[in-house]
């Protein structure tokens, strides 16, 4: 098998491992999905809202998962790790799986979509987007977006700084599409401050050190350069 086809199907596995994981642990609030190859197995560290219900009674949940990691997707020697989200209203995957829930309920899309957003912002986000298509009002495909705040749509601080979550409400119309994204509250490359003179002094001793000693020298230099002219 070519490279590209080995790349190609590793890629589509770890899909399929994320797809049925979100199945699995959705009552546990699932928050993201990291596979990394050691040389002990694989490692499977699985970001969870309530991480409890992933480990189960005597550890009995994560060993069935363990299991059916190894025998359905072929990953040898897993090692499921499961951790707590720090902020869950910080992490598109749950807000985008809550938002859903919260359409399947009866929410109206805009509340909901505005209610979500709020809470985003609350808790301290640089930014927030948020994108609901589907049959919303009527028989016809429509789109609504809701943002707020500094968001970021390409390049490489939209691939470091924005986290981005997807899911799927299902309503007697049809189906309805929800994407999170959420902009990290970190410094961008882009962002610069501006120093004053004595927090530059304070900052950089060196440099103003030298400024001051070539100030000091100034005068004697000038007049050694009169002299010399005359």
């Amino acid at each position: 098998m070519a490279s590209e086809r080995k790349f190609v199907a590793e890629n589509v596995r770890r899909v399929l491992l994320k797809e049925y994981l979100m199945k699995e642990v959705s009552r546990a609030g699932f928050g993201g999905l990291e596979v990394q190859r050691t040389p002990m197995g694989t490692r499977v560290a699985l970001q969870t809202e309530r991480p409890g219900l992933v480990i189960g009674r005597k550890g009995q949940t994560i060993k069935n998962l363990t299991t059916a990691i190894e025998e359905q997707f072929g990953f040898e020697n897993p090692q499921v790790e499961v951790a707590e989200v720090a902020d869950p209203n910080l992490n598109a995957q749950i807000m985008a799986e809550k938002l859903a829930f919260s359409l399947e309920r009866g929410w109206h899309f805009r509340r909901a979509g505005h209610s979500t957003v709020r809470r985003i912002m609350d808790s301290g986000a640089k930014g927030c987007h948020i994108i609901v298509a589907g049959k919303l009002t009527g028989q016809r495909h429509r789109t609504e977006k809701f943002k707020d705040g500094f968001i970021k749509f390409c390049g490489e601080p939209k691939a470091n700084f924005m986290d981005k979550g997807y899911a799927v409400a299902k309503l007697k119309m049809g189906v309805i599409g929800v994407t999170v994204e959420i902009m990290k509250n970190e410094k961008l490359p882009a962002d610069i401050t501006v120093l004053g003179k004595t927090d530059a002094a304070a900052s950089y001793p060196e440099i103003f050190a030298g400024k001051e000693a070539a100030a000091e020298d100034a005068p004697a230099v000038e007049a050694e350069a009169a002299e010399e002219g005359q």
